[in-house]
């Protein structure tokens, strides 16, 4: 029998988004190992075929499971949308795999019906229209008003690089969609997001609207998969974490230095060479 609880998390996104997950799981769950990958060779995957996505998905999957993953986090709506059940059918009972859309799914179930939400997503998320058809199976009333924001991620990507006032700018165009008026809440549906989630919340300024983003939603169904399924780390030293990339980025590095706290260590990892 495999020793899972000394097994660590593996998580997956395009680039840099999914670190916000990372950080989170990391604050949450201090003793368990972390191998991230981060395909920044082909981010950002919003703009992608569904084929490309699930090709990208199950290269990194069939690494992760090399690095003896106890759970897969696939910590990108894009992926989530059209990559979810040929992961699980992929990994079968080797690892635990969790997507960053059911969770949403499932919160909005609980907290909001009969609101009005907005959604606000890579193109590959949004016109897969897989919030919508998820709510409606569970058969929630609510209004849901989704918009691509396709410009985002790669500036998001860009990171120092992008003058401040083109990231504002692009975000008010957006946000200035009338579908986006008279909100009860906004979705970020894309983990590269939070990392903007301010400048969204300064754009509604004194409206009442709630910005929800999956980071903390996610992180907690974690937990509690890992408690259910005798998963969590018993380990009482400081955790390793193993951060990979499909191609160096400077923007990449110097967040995952902000976010733990010090210098990382990055490998590159090819998902074709």
């Amino acid at each position: 029998m495999p020793n899972y609880s000394s097994q660590a998390i593996g998580i997956f996104d395009s680039g840099l988004g999914g670190l916000t997950l990372a950080k989170a799981l990391t604050q949450c769950l201090p003793a368990e190992p972390i191998v991230y990958f981060g395909d920044t060779a082909h981010a950002p995957w919003g703009d992608k075929s569904a084929a490309a996505i699930q090709a990208y998905s199950i290269k990194i999957c069939d690494m992760l499971l090399k690095q003896d993953c106890k759970l897969i986090l696939i910590a990108c709506n894009s992926a989530s949308a059209v990559a979810h059940e040929l992961v699980k059918e992929y990994v079968g009972r080797k690892a635990v795999v969790v997507d960053v859309i059911d969770p949403m799914v499932d919160y909005l179930a609980d907290n909001y019906v009969n609101k009005t939400i907005g959604l606000i997503g890579t193109k590959q998320t949004i016109y897969s229209n897989i919030y919508k058809k998820k709510l409606d199976q569970r058969s929630v009333n609510l209004q849901l008003h989704a918009l691509a924001t396709p410009l985002l991620v790669p500036l998001i990507e860009e990171g120092a690089a992008v003058d401040p006032s083109i990231l504002i700018d692009t975000i008010k165009s957006y946000l200035s969609e009338p579908s986006l008026r008279s909100l009860d809440a906004l979705v970020l549906g894309c983990t590269h997001y939070p990392l903007i989630k301010q400048y969204i919340q300064n754009f509604y300024g004194d409206e009442a609207v709630l910005i929800i983003d999956s980071t903390n939603i996610v992180t907690q169904l974690v937990k509690n998969l890992l408690k259910e399924n005798g998963m969590l780390s018993k380990s009482e030293t400081f955790p390793q974490k193993k951060f990979y990339v499909s191609d160096y980025t400077a923007a990449f590095s110097a967040l995952a230095r902000l976010f733990f706290k010090g210098p990382v260590i990055l490998k590159k990892y090819p998902l074709w060479e």
